[in-house]
């Protein structure tokens, strides 16, 4: 099969690489559609954490936003999940130490992740296969859009409801990117009044014309109590503007990760009696995110400006934008196009 591989920093190529086989426990799956994701990026650029924790190396292959249809099932697998539409959590934990029994496998110390860690390849592929305990079936109307935006909608959604907010309180979102952007629709489908806080003009439009008239730059936003802080940023001082900015007794929230230190004076937080919530991974929210997307309560679909053949993946990691693209963060990546 076709498959995205990365063998080095700045180094992406398409190769034949053997099908994936349906081991007992595993499904294979024909891969419909996959998102790029930041991640996916820090992969190709060589500046992930795990590349020097030794939790990635390379060469591998990349995609954990996916969905597609499974085709084989391995030994011990029910057969009815053949022919099914299906995602799957990016998180594959051991599930035998103390964090998976707890329900918490994405912290699992052993942990694979689907296309970033512990050799698992990824679905920027003509398939997939994964254990059949990871899957989540999709039901119509979710679509492929909607099917490969299910993994950072988990993200979004767990951000949302760590945020804790009602309806008419007041939440900020920093960063309009793909997660922040998320966090914002479902922070909205909470009853919330939600501002937007960024740096360049486009994406602000973006974002007002997602619904979002308050989107805000640093010097225009107003002095306003804000219940909730959520940082979807990558840059470092973000979490203590989030702290500046959020009310005593509010809530800040961090899924938004730098490539370095971030510094927060734990008094700051204290003499605010602040809750701060680190989240990590969309495992715990893709159920909920389907339920969301199906319901109508959430469509992302207008993030997404363009879809992609593979082979435009490694012009697509290196910050190139697809002709024609429209204004929405995300890239998709149908493994058909240019089969």
């Amino acid at each position: 099969m076709r498959a995205v591989v990365l063998s080095g920093p700045g180094r992406c190529t398409v190769e034949e690489v053997p099908a994936p086989a349906a081991v007992p426990g595993e499904v294979v799956v024909d891969v419909e559609r996959v998102g790029v994701c930041g991640t996916d990026v820090e992969l190709f650029t060589g500046e992930l954490s795990y590349l020097r924790t030794g939790h990635s190396s390379y060469p591998l292959q990349p995609g954990h936003e996916w969905c597609g249809r499974v085709t084989a099932v391995g030994e011990g697998v029910d057969p009815a999940w053949l022919g099914r539409r299906v995602t799957g959590d990016t998180m594959l934990g051991d599930r035998v130490c103390r964090r998976c029994r707890r329900g918490r496998q994405h912290v699992c110390e052993h942990r694979q992740e689907v296309g970033i860690r512990g050799g698992r390849a990824g679905a920027l592929a003509e398939q997939l296969a994964v254990p059949a305990w990871s899957l989540y079936e999709l039901l119509d109307p979710v679509d492929p859009v909607l099917g490969a935006l299910v993994e950072p909608g988990g993200n979004a959604w767990r951000a949302a409801q760590a945020a804790a907010v009602a309806a008419g309180d007041r939440a900020l979102v920093v960063g309009p990117g793909t997660i922040g952007l998320l966090t914002a629709l479902f922070l909205r489908a909470q009853g919330a009044e939600v501002h937007l806080l960024g740096v360049t003009g486009p994406s602000l439009d973006f974002a007002r014309g997602l619904g979002f008239p308050d989107a805000w730059t640093r010097d225009t936003l107003p002095q306003l109590p804000f219940d909730a802080v959520v940082d979807a940023s990558t840059a470092p001082g973000s979490p203590a503007l989030a702290l500046e900015l959020v009310e005593p007794g509010g809530r800040v929230v961090c899924i938004g990760i730098a490539g370095t230190p971030s510094t927060v004076d734990t008094r700051a937080l204290l003499l605010a009696d602040v809750t701060a919530v680190g989240v990590l991974s969309a495992s715990p929210g893709l159920a909920p995110a389907i339920a969301a997307y199906r319901a109508g309560a959430v469509d992302p679909r207008p993030l997404v400006a363009a879809t992609v053949g593979l082979g435009q993946v490694g012009a697509v990691l290196a910050g190139e934008r697809p002709g024609g693209c429209g204004a929405g963060p995300k890239v998709h990546v149908d493994p058909r196009l240019d089969a």
